[in-house]
């Protein structure tokens, strides 16, 4: 008889308010168990797939890990599967209908021996939910007591093993009923594991799949041994024997151009495996090219199943089924993988849409946003109605009600910001002033964005999911609405804005901190000064005051007591700034190479300079006082929260990446200690060569290549000795001063006000996210943060090809240049050139096996030879006994040109045509032209861009068709989203180490 009982479905809405759904749920005394013990087959309506009977025991997923690790547990070898439908609907819910059906399949397979059963329906089986309890004990749970019916039905005849990834569940249920055995699923694989050795679980990334992937310490060789797997896939990998072993290549290859792919040194034969199962697939949208008519022909007969290039080269080629071939040829368009059968050499794939015509701008930086994973579609019209409206007709005024809540600083503290010229997006400011008490008050106010952003709303949804602001070479995608980041919450000069505030008191003689404030406060900026203005007021240079606004119609007299009140401010700033530092550097806190270099816009929104950012004092002074606030947050909201702060860490590297950075050095004669931050500071500090600073800047450089990143966590997940950041040599970090376009800093804002309620023993408005919760978001914004350093790596190397592709490198001066020698590998070196900032391979040694050659008068060419490497130089010798060598740091004349490749991106080609360094009679004209060269490179690019916009005028309808006929989709396009960017900054991500 059936018994009915109520299901209760708690349901979050987009609103963050909870639904709740009561659904009739009906139980039965029996339902099929298949399993071949059954003592009643005729009850169960046993009558379909049955377990096979020669197993020495049944085998129970638990839901975590048929989520997981499904692809395993389709593995032949593992037999006796009970899957609990308790399992396949959370497998249905969390991985989507495409693992549900790989599920479904299974289950239906003759050849895999497992069964469904439906232990939510069997009276015996079912337990509801308890009150507190969460829905993933409840599932474990559920599972567990379905396991022991289970094994009790079959009269105690066969043992049941359930497998989970709950070690709490191990420890709790894993002796409780005898012939029901509770372990992990890494336990399991080691009893059933087949064939050899299975080493490791990893994530295979990092290498083309024509060549060998590095995984984890382990070395996954050609494509035969990555066995189906695609980058970005968590594979198990089975070791091979030590005979079979491999070391990794000293030589420069074809698709590696950046210089941490090729910076690792010879070695001897380090362990080397195959895949042998795929635990987590990483299949995503991919770019691909499709093939010309020669190549469509020489694929077979069958033109409707076509082999299509990823533009990532890590990726295999892709076969789909098209009739418009030869209509795409010209355009980079987007796939998505459906399956890779176990006969074939390539996966299955369908069209998605094109993205835009090979070699165009837009299309290509499509292409790099596509394969990034970052979507910049416009607001929605639900986010833009969240948004509060300011209007010369409506315009925003403070409320009553936050004027009596908030400290009020707008008539007792001079606030100002220092920014870029023309910068829109003000997160920060500063205030200095003497109090009554002879000490000094040091005021660091960040711009209140959760005031705006209310915790599950449709703009705090849309902001978690892309979690940065997206910086490219030419433009940028705002994580939040113009509205707030470029007005309400942007700091500007003489308006009110609404502000979260630290505030310390300092000894006006030592600087050292007294007591520290933290609150809401309203704030009016006094000055937007850019940094440039700023320096020139600190050297005592007045007569930038003109560039000033705020000066300019002020009377003579109120005007010279402002700028000596201004000038102390900023003064004051810089000493505090050179103390903090002081004692960070005593630390062992790092000074690492980064360049960062500002996009200027003309009056059309055309891009009209790249400036390099000069260093400057005062850069430093504002870096100090922000890294100070991220700091004291940090240590506050981890006092109030110790297991649910979001913090940021930056683990110390490992000693074996500084062995590169060790034998150059030792190459000049310097010794760089590596033992701590400190040891390593002060070692870059003396690794300085009087007549060529450009070695203290790639020694430097090399030093940022072997940190790791540092990375968002949340404090629940590690012990405190593991908080530490090694390159600011802090205990404790945040980010706490960007809330504008990162939201990690919106979270640590809505702690920070937690903290403080706690602090005054109020209720606390926001619900905190747990641990879990948050070690899962911190994933997802450091996943975002290397999406933005890759995409913005992408776009400056984009815009290096287009400056060179058009250009005769025979003839043009430009393509000329000075480069400097800062690796060296057995058929070529690893180049720098200052002039362009570009990093890239040299080769001594030709495709046709011919070595390079240094005439008398030092110009270079081929000939037949060979070469030698040494530890720290590099001697080609030609078959007539010429001998020309290169040594480390050696400056030498490259000629620069563009690798164009149809199917994936164009790389910059560097080519030593003389071994003596690159001269120019007037050193400084080259100096001044130098910083406009940049500028050159970015203004014809868009020239050129424009122009080939005006050729395609004619072909306009076509393209339109064209855009129909393979759906295109219409509405805005990036240019036009270009079109409304004022204000851009670019970073130097070869220096991959962030703060």
């Amino acid at each position: 008889m059936l018994q009915k009982r109520e299901k209760v479905l708690l349901l979050r809405t987009f609103q963050g308010r909870t639904l709740r759904i009561v659904r009739e749920h009906y139980l039965r005394p029996s339902v099929p168990c298949n399993s071949p013990l059954c003592p009643q087959p005729a009850t169960c309506h046993n009558d379909g797939k049955l377990l096979s009977s020669d197993v020495t025991h049944y085998m129970i997923p638990d839901w975590k890990v048929v989520q997981d690790y499904l692809e395993i547990l389709e593995f032949p070898e593992l037999k006796g599967i009970i899957f609990m439908q308790t399992a396949c609907q959370t497998l249905q819910h969390q991985r989507g209908r495409r693992q549900y059906n790989k599920l479904r399949h299974l289950l239906k397979d003759a050849r895999h021996d497992c069964v469904l059963f439906a232990n939510e329906f069997q009276q015996h089986c079912y337990h509801p939910r308890e009150r507190g309890e969460s829905m993933e004990k409840w599932q474990t749970r559920s599972i567990y007591r379905a396991a022991v019916w289970y094994y009790h039905h079959c009269q105690d005849k066969m043992p049941i093993v359930m497998v989970t990834e709950d070690e709490e569940a191990v420890q709790q249920y894993g002796s409780e009923t005898e012939g029901v055995f509770v372990i992990s699923f890494k336990g399991v694989l080691n009893v059933n594991k087949h064939r050899a050795q299975i080493e490791a679980f990893v994530r295979l990334q990092g290498a083309s799949c024509k060549d060998s992937g590095l995984v984890s310490d382990i070395l996954v060789h050609g494509m035969k041994a990555r066995n189906r797997s695609i980058h970005g896939d968590v594979v198990v990998v089975e070791l091979l024997p030590k005979n079979e072993w491999k070391g990794r290549t000293a030589a420069l290859c074809e698709n590696d151009s950046d210089d941490k792919a090729l910076g690792d040194p010879p070695s001897e034969p380090m362990p080397t495996g195959k895949v042998v199962g795929i635990l987590q697939k990483n299949w995503r949208d991919y770019v691909v090219t499709f093939p010309s008519k020669e190549e469509v022909q020489s694929q077979g007969k069958n033109a409707q199943k076509i082999l299509v290039t990823p533009w990532d080269n890590r990726i295999p080629k892709i076969r789909i089924s098209t009739q418009q071939t030869e209509a795409l040829q010209d355009f980079r368009v987007v796939v998505r993988i459906d399956s890779w059968e176990s006969t074939s050499l390539y996966p299955n794939g369908h069209f998605v849409r094109v993205l835009g015509r090979i070699g165009d701008l837009e299309g290509e930086i499509a292409t790099i946003l596509v394969e990034n994973s970052i979507s910049v579609v416009p607001f929605s019209e639900a986010q833009m109605c969240e948004m509060p409206v300011n209007t010369p007709e409506n315009p925003w005024k403070v409320s009553p009600e936050e004027e009596r809540e908030r400290k009020d600083l707008r008539e007792t503290h001079l606030v100002f910001s220092i920014d870029p010229k023309g910068c829109e997006d003000v997160d920060d400011t500063l205030s200095v002033r003497t109090l009554a008490n002879g000490n000094l008050e040091l005021g660091v106010h960040i711009a209140d964005v959760t005031h705006f952003v209310p915790p599950n709303s449709y703009i705090d949804i849309e902001a978690r999911t892309r979690a940065i602001t997206y910086y490219l070479a030419d433009r940028r995608y705002d994580m939040l609405p113009s509205i707030l980041s470029a007005d309400l919450c942007s700091l500007l000069g003489g308006v009110d804005r609404y502000a979260v505030s630290v505030i310390w008191e300092l000894d006006k003689t030592s600087y050292e901190i007294k007591t520290v404030w933290y609150g809401r406060t309203i704030i009016r900026s006094a000055y937007k000064l850019f940094y440039e203005a700023a320096q020139e007021l600190l050297d005592g240079n007045f007569h930038i005051v003109d560039d000033i606004p705020e000066f300019r119609d002020l009377d003579e007299k109120s005007r010279q007591a402002k700028l000596e009140e201004l000038v102390w401010a900023i003064g004051k700033l810089t000493e505090i700034a050179r103390h903090i530092r002081a004692k960070r550097d005593r630390c062992g806190a790092l000074e690492l190479e980064g360049v960062e270099i500002r996009v200027q816009l003309d009056e059309k929104k055309n891009i009209h300079d790249l400036i390099p950012r000069q260093p400057l004092e005062v850069h430093e002074t504002v870096a100090e006082c922000m890294i100070l606030a991220n700091h004291w947050v940090a240590k506050k909201i981890w006092e109030s929260f110790p297991h649910q702060a979001l913090l940021r860490q930056h683990p110390p590297p490992q000693q074996e990446f500084f062995s590169e950075l060790r034998e150059c050095a030792k190459a000049k004669g310097f010794f760089i200690d590596t033992r701590s931050n400190k040891t390593l500071a002060d070692s870059l500090d003396n690794a300085n060569d009087p007549n060529d600073p450009i070695v203290n800047r790639l020694l430097r450089s090399m030093a940022t290549q072997a940190m790791s990143n540092a990375l968002y966590f949340s404090t629940g997940s590690c012990a405190e000795e593991e908080f530490h950041h090694y390159g600011l040599a802090l205990d404790k970090y945040t980010h706490f001063t960007s809330p504008i376009r990162r939201y990690s800093d919106i979270v640590v804002h809505r702690l920070l006000m937690a903290a403080i309620s706690k602090d005054k023993k109020m209720e606390i408005k926001d619900n905190l996210l747990s641990n879990k919760d948050l070690e899962e978001l911190c994933r997802h914004i450091n996943n975002r943060n290397r999406a933005a350093q890759h995409s913005q790596k992408q776009s400056t190397e984009l815009f290096q090809c287009m400056y060179f592709k058009d250009k005769d490198p025979e003839n043009e001066a430009r393509c000329i240049s000075d480069g400097v020698i800062y690796s060296i590998r057995t058929n070529g070196v690893l180049v720098f050139i200052p002039r362009f900032g570009i990093k890239g391979a040299a080769y001594l040694r030709n495709k046709d096996g011919l070595v390079i050659s240094c005439g008398s008068d030092s110009r270079s060419e081929w000939k037949p030879g060979s070469l030698q490497r040494f530890q720290n130089k590099i001697t080609s010798t030609t078959t007539g006994g010429e001998s020309v060598t290169f040594h480390l740091f050696d400056h030498v004349t490259v000629r620069i040109s563009v690798q164009a490749s149809r199917c994936h991106s164009d790389t910059i080609r560097l080519e030593i045509i003389s071994n003596k360094p690159y001269l120019i009679p007037d050193k400084e004209l080259f100096h001044q032209s130098s910083l406009l060269l940049k500028s050159d490179l970015v203004k014809e690019v868009t020239r050129s861009v424009e122009e080939a916009q005006l050729a395609q005028e004619v072909k306009v309808n076509v393209i339109q068709e064209d855009y129909q006929k393979y759906c295109q989709t219409k509405g805005r396009s990036l240019y036009t989203l270009l079109e409304e960017i004022r204000d851009l900054a670019l970073l130097d991500v070869s220096n991959s180490y962030g703060m």
